[in-house]
């Protein structure tokens, strides 16, 4: 059974109608990459799945459960965390802070290892414990976005565009560390301009045009497709 199914969603913004009956889904394990240019629904995607936007028909099912109309917060405690484009940490709060805050829903013990375990994932952060989180570069800032949400204790991460902004040097590293969290269990949903990085470390791909899916088919395949190629790789 899919950990994530997503059954005909037509979300709007206002009278703006974005995902005109979107529907893919997600097993558990995987990551899957969402593709497609600048206003094709992405993000609305995203948002739809995880809480902060609700669709007007269709359906999004969560580990066998309905959860189209249920709370943000709520589907965090279930095991659905979010890291959304442009970071969104709190600027004004120490890294540990942050973390903290990733951790906000749980109840149990485990806590304090797993504040141990983000440490251990990203170095730079533990360096950093007691700096302003605003203060730092947008490559760690990153790192601590990411860390936050996997305080959180994730069975499904949704990621949206997590190398927007950065150095070329340092998008490998973010992919390297996508790929990571996936071998630890946790199954993603990956947000991603760059399609050719996003194939690369997927297992298969959905692509969006205008609010629709145009295209799905394994990374691999999608990376052979002529359409792909010329749209979204930059191969002609």
């Amino acid at each position: 059974m899919a950990l994530l199914e997503v059954q005909d969603i037509h979300t709007y913004y206002g009278n703006i109608h974005a995902l005109k009956g979107i529907s893919f889904e997600v097993n558990s394990g995987e990551i899957i990459a969402l593709i497609g240019s600048n206003g094709a629904g992405k993000t609305t995607t995203l948002r739809t799945v995880c809480g902060l936007m609700a669709p007007r028909e269709g359906a999004v099912q969560y580990d066998g459960e309905e959860i189209s109309h249920m709370r943000a917060d709520l589907l965090v405690s279930k095991g659905i965390s979010m890291v959304p484009e442009g970071r969104g940490i709190f600027a004004k709060l120490t890294v540990e802070e942050n973390l903290d805050m990733g951790a906000y829903t749980r109840r149990d013990s485990a806590v304090k290892q797993d504040l141990g375990s983000a440490y251990e994932m990203f170095p730079r952060l533990a360096e950093r414990k007691k700096q302003v989180a605003g203060t730092m570069s947008g490559g760690e800032q990153q790192m601590l976005a990411i860390a936050r949400a996997l305080m959180a204790k994730p069975r499904l991460l949704l990621l949206d565009e997590p190398s927007m902004g950065l150095a070329p040097v340092l998008v490998d590293g973010v992919f390297d560390t996508v790929q990571r969290i996936a071998q630890e269990g946790v199954t993603i949903l990956l947000v991603e301009q760059n399609a050719h990085m996003a194939l690369q470390i997927a297992d298969r791909g959905y692509v969006l045009q205008s609010g629709e899916v145009a295209i799905s088919d394994t990374a691999a395949n999608l990376q052979q497709n002529p359409t792909v190629q010329k749209t979204y790789l930059g191969i002609d």
